[in-house]
């Protein structure tokens, strides 16, 4: 039977999605929503200030994992930048940028590995102040690096996240499924569609590439250049340079050391998956605990390096630094998934502070249920309109905030049509992280891959839409097919 509660979360649900088309924020109607169901379903205002608090906390707690995977990884980036060491993982690459058309699939396949264990928001200064102004020497357009980085990071390696999994976790807990199930799923996906883009990309650009220019014309390549790029990794350059000696010798040994412990996680999370590693499976929260393990250590190693005595404040101001990069990308996802967890049987009874022994309602499984016999039973239909609101829910401008809706849709859809969750989980989740994470809209951290390349956002954004659009729709039919 559907109570009041049912109807009113089904209304601040159709608020969000309004929301999110008039690309605003939704912060605000989930939380007021929370309040409201809170206090309808228990009858008194206190627990509406309750439930508005345990959603949030149980939100955090389920997120947190998240938070620390993100302040591991960008605290070693920025301390591999104190030496200098990030530069180097990047600079030899220059020299495999010989004419136009290497230079968009080097900066495609470096963009996508760098991506894919720093996330791309911390990647895209490092390319775009090292990589790109070679690639535009070398005769490829702005217009092409700018979709080069943009798909294959903001877009492949995002929509994935395969390494860090922080994607796939948020859509797991709202479908109810494994975080693996979703990350596999994901991950072949995400190769699809940006194979699709990225080579429809390229056809769109190569009649515009030009023969590379002269030596004489590198000043003019690096005027080009928005100041935006230039200040911090000018700054570290120069702070590089005076940089004693046996440091430097300890850059060049981290800018090998990293990139091979890197390759070694992903070869024994790959042997893991199938029996090979005697460590079982390290999918999930143990892949993150494996991986922000390995980011600790090496994070100890380079501070005590740049600074021996100096290193025990060094770390402290990396750590710092990577939370507050972490709650920047990270927090305003609290709220919203807080909600869609309270629509979750799952979640309920701790976020409505039920007893032990009370049935915990699951608002938005019985709101699908109840209306069943209005949805086509074809998963070809509901697979594309999970696609679909995902990229309505990506119109917000975060990837990442749409996948508690996504996640929870497939949960709750997936039995009606006889689908996994898990797939319809992970089709959402390209959708969303495809729009909001940096390819599709330009209000999103599209502006700083158009910033660094020197072309316009809104422009990128025209040029990413006919292929970022049709290698999704080429994804969601082989999902359909395949699983």
């Amino acid at each position: 039977m559907l109570t009041f509660s049912h109807y009113m979360y089904a209304f601040v649900t159709l608020i969000v999605i309004v929301t999110m088309l008039f690309r605003r924020g939704v912060i605000i109607p989930t939380l007021a929503g929370t309040f409201l169901i809170g206090w309808i379903y228990k009858g008194d205002v206190i627990s509406g200030f309750k439930a508005v608090y345990n959603a949030n906390l149980t939100a955090a707690k389920e997120l947190f994992t998240i938070f620390l995977i993100i302040t591991f990884m960008v605290a070693l980036l920025a301390s591999l930048r104190d030496i200098g060491a990030d530069r180097r993982m990047i600079l030899p690459i220059q020299k495999w940028i010989v004419n136009g058309h290497i230079a968009f699939f080097v900066l495609a396949l470096v963009t996508y590995v760098i991506s894919l264990f720093f996330w791309p928001t911390p990647a895209v200064p490092l390319i775009g102040a090292l990589l790109v102004p070679a690639a535009i020497r070398a005769g490829l357009p702005a217009m092409g690096a700018a979709m080069a980085i943009a798909l294959a990071g903001q877009g492949m390696a995002l929509s994935s996240d395969y390494v860090m999994q922080v994607a796939p976790m948020l859509s797991a807990k709202g479908a109810g499924v494994s975080t693996s199930a979703v990350a596999d799923k994901a991950m072949v996906l995400s190769l699809i569609t940006g194979g699709v883009s990225i080579v429809g990309a390229y056809l769109m650009t190569r009649r515009q590439i030009r023969k590379a220019a002269a030596p004489d014309a590198e000043a003019s390549v690096h005027a080009g250049q928005p100041d935006l790029q230039t200040r911090e990794y000018a700054e570290a350059a120069a702070a590089v340079e005076t940089l004693h000696p046996s440091v430097l010798k300890w850059s060049k040994l981290f800018s090998v050391i990293v990139p091979l412990s890197m390759l070694g996680i992903m070869a024994v999370m790959a042997a893991s998956k199938f029996g090979g590693s005697g460590m079982g499976g390290l999918e999930g929260g143990d892949g993150a605990a494996f991986i922000g393990g390995v980011a600790v250590i090496l994070l100890i190693l380079s501070c005590t390096v740049f600074s021996k005595i100096g290193a025990l404040d060094k770390i402290s101001d990396h750590l710092t630094e990577g939370f507050v990069f972490a709650f920047k990308a990270m927090g305003p996802v609290i709220p919203i998934a807080g909600f869609f967890f309270l629509g979750n049987a799952d979640f309920s009874k701790s976020i409505l502070s039920l007893g032990e022994k009370a049935a915990p309602p699951a608002f938005l499984y019985d709101l699908v249920m109840s209306v069943q016999y209005a949805i086509p039973s074809n998963g070809f239909i509901t697979a594309f309109g999970i696609l679909l609101m995902g990229i309505v829910a990506g119109l917000e401008g975060s990837g990442f905030s749409g996948l508690p809706l996504t996640g929870s849709l497939s949960g709750a859809l997936a039995p009606t049509v006889g689908m996994d969750p898990s797939t319809l989980a992970a089709i959402g989740q390209m959708g969303s992280v495809w729009s909001g994470g940096g390819t599709l809209i330009a209000w999103s951290s599209l502006v700083a891959v158009a910033g660094f390349a020197g072309v316009s956002a809104i422009d990128l954004a025209r040029k990413n839409f006919v292929p970022v659009v049709i290698g999704l729709s080429v994804s969601t039919v082989i999902a359909i097919m395949i699983w």
